[in-house]
């Protein structure tokens, strides 16, 4: 399989841009609050966007070497943003840990980017933040990718209740104006987890008469010690995400516990009901190397072994190409355009019976000129940008072109473009299997998760 999948690979060659050069800003208005990271340009032109968030205080640099890795095929289908969020890595920093102000922070970026819609990952806390931010914006997001994470309470969670500790010892060494050999010295005696202990070493740096860490320990240490802190807890306000998911843990993981942990996660997704091991799934087994090191490496499994990098990697593939991006009630994007759905509306002026074809738009239709240059190689064009019509009302019938048909056919399909070809070649066949498609413009007001394919 290993070897069949490399001689379909595209070319590895990763163009990268870095982002994150500079020193973060404190900011005192949160709205004021720039990101920074890294953009992983895909292999082919004209690609859907994967926002991808590290785990807390951990430089999102460190997941380079997973999409750099010679089997990993994600860039064949997205381009990737590594992005630091608000008081982590190079981005600016602000007091608040509040998930919607961070959450506004990405969608500003996303703006800042010209990017309409994208999937947005993440991994640990990074996965708790990426939901909150799909929740909060259902039409600016496809999917949530979740790694290790999501909303699950962690405030008593063992692992939670070490990294407030590791928080603690960081905090007090820049209280204490501690030299960077003893700062070093510290971290190394005090912080026995070595993947953490890599992590706040990767944060040091030489500040004015003693150590600094580039992430805001001082903010973050404050959020942990609080009874609801915001970077382990999850609330019932932060709502539903009704659209598609990917959630993977590792099977050994101290963080996401298969026997209960799963539950909420069918919770806040409904779409995982019915689809764990498909769509919720634990990543590794009892050969794996994750199952060793006592547990050293569970949290971050895309950290494993090449094989384990190979077969995560190729999951998350799979499930980008077929699954990101369609409507729930298809199966994948190969029934786009091929199946009816009912919808719970309903139109008195068409027998009381609602209609739906789910529409999968353009990934970037805000920017795209792709409608404009459809519209001139057909000859015809649908509605304008912000042009909707009245319940029961028609375009006017020369943009139709819909020729020769019943008057009553003609109004079913008053918002489809079909080509003369299509009409000419069996019209009792395109009766009997197209009926029913009938397609209305998609209202982009709605707040709702919108599909691209």
């Amino acid at each position: 399989l290993k070897k069949a999948f490399q001689k379909t690979s595209f070319s590895k060659v990763v163009s990268v841009r870095s982002f994150s050069i500079g020193t973060p800003i404190f900011q005192k208005d949160s709205s004021k609050v720039q990101l920074r990271g890294t953009f992983l340009k895909g292999r082919k032109a004209d690609l859907p966007t994967l926002v991808v968030l590290p785990e807390i205080l951990e430089p999102v640099g460190n997941f380079l070497p997973f999409f750099k890795h010679p089997d990993n095929k994600i860039l064949d289908v997205r381009n990737v943003w590594l992005l630091d969020y608000r008081n982590c890595g190079n981005s600016d920093h602000h007091p608040s840990l509040d998930l919607h102000d961070m959450s506004e922070d990405i969608i500003r970026f996303m703006n800042e980017k010209k990017v309409t819609m994208a999937t947005i990952a993440g991994h640990g806390f990074g996965a708790k933040l990426a939901t909150v931010t799909a929740i909060n914006n259902l039409e600016r997001f496809t999917g949530v990718l979740l790694l290790e994470g999501g909303p699950v309470d962690h405030r008593y969670h063992e692992p939670f209740l070490q990294l407030k500790n590791y928080i603690k010892v960081a905090y007090d060494l820049i209280k204490n104006n501690a030299s960077s050999q003893k700062a070093n010295k510290e971290i190394q005696n005090q912080i026995p987890h070595k993947k953490w202990r890599k992590v706040f070493q990767q944060n040091l740096i030489e500040g004015i008469g003693g150590i600094a860490f580039r992430a805001n320990i001082e903010a973050i240490y404050k959020d942990s010690v609080k009874v609801f802190p915001d970077i382990a807890s999850w609330h019932e306000k932060y709502g539903l995400w009704p659209g598609r998911v990917m959630a993977c843990f590792a099977l050994y993981s101290d963080w996401i516990l298969m026997g209960s942990n799963t539950i909420p996660f069918y919770s806040i997704f409904p779409h995982l009901q019915y689809e764990f091991s498909r769509d919720l799934y634990p990543h590794g087994d009892d050969k794996s190397e994750l199952s060793t090191y006592f547990h050293s490496l569970d949290h971050w499994i895309h950290e494993g072994t090449p094989e384990d990098v190979f077969y995560l990697s190729n999951r998350i593939y799979r499930w980008l190409r077929w699954q990101d991006g369609a409507n729930v009630h298809l199966s994948d994007k190969s029934e786009a355009g091929w199946y009816y759905v009912p919808d719970r509306g309903f139109d008195p002026q068409r027998q009381g019976v609602g209609e739906y074809i789910p529409e999968h738009v353009h990934h970037d239709y805000l920017h795209t000129t792709a409608y404009d240059e459809s519209r001139l190689r057909r000859g015809v064009r649908g509605a304008d940008k912000g042009q909707f019509l009245p319940s029961g009302k028609f375009s006017k019938e020369e943009l139709w072109q819909l020729v020769n048909i019943p008057v009553k056919l003609e109004k079913i399909l008053f918002s489809s473009f079909l080509t003369q070809e299509l009409l000419n070649s069996s019209i009792s066949n395109f009766l009997m299997h197209f009926l029913d498609l009938k397609r209305t413009f998609h209202i982009f007001s709605r707040k709702q998760p919108i599909e691209f394919f």
